[in-house]
């Protein structure tokens, strides 16, 4: 995800989704990572509140750029875990899905029926990073240097 800063936490992150896909037995794809194209579309965006339209536009960036790689393996659908986020409002995810992909966005909000909570559980079985921010520069609550 190109929102994640510094690049120390997207390695840490990446880190965790490489141990979760092998214990799931999920094939893990990766894209490059491009935190410079994610300034470009937020950075006018840096006095937003959480969930405000720098939020918005990071959703679209991270939405299309899912949407073109899943269009360039075949596959039919796409969703995102951006749901499961209790900062999140998952109505805008879906939305933004939703106009980029139409019917081939999924329509999951994964913090219903106590995702968010599972998500902790798992973490702590597995051992994994548990982050405290959605990794956005704006919102990391060191407020890390771009």
């Amino acid at each position: 995800n190109p929102n994640i800063h510094p690049y120390a936490e997207y390695a840490k992150r990446r880190e965790a989704a490489v141990i979760v896909a092998q214990t799931t037995s999920i094939v893990l794809f990766s894209d490059y990572y491009t935190v410079v194209d994610w300034f470009k579309v937020c950075e006018p965006y840096a006095e937003e509140p959480e969930k405000g339209q720098r939020c918005r536009a990071c959703y679209q960036l991270r939405l299309q750029r899912a949407y073109d790689f899943a269009c360039k393996r075949e596959c039919d659908y796409f969703t995102t875990t951006l749901t499961i986020g209790p900062h999140k409002v998952s109505e805008t995810i879906i939305e933004v899905g939703r106009l980029i992909a139409g019917e081939r966005f999924l329509n999951i909000d994964f913090k219903k029926k106590n995702g968010f909570k599972r998500t902790i559980v798992l973490a702590k079985e597995l051992g994994i990073y548990r982050q405290n921010y959605c990794g956005c520069v704006y919102s990391n609550p060191k407020k890390a240097d771009k």
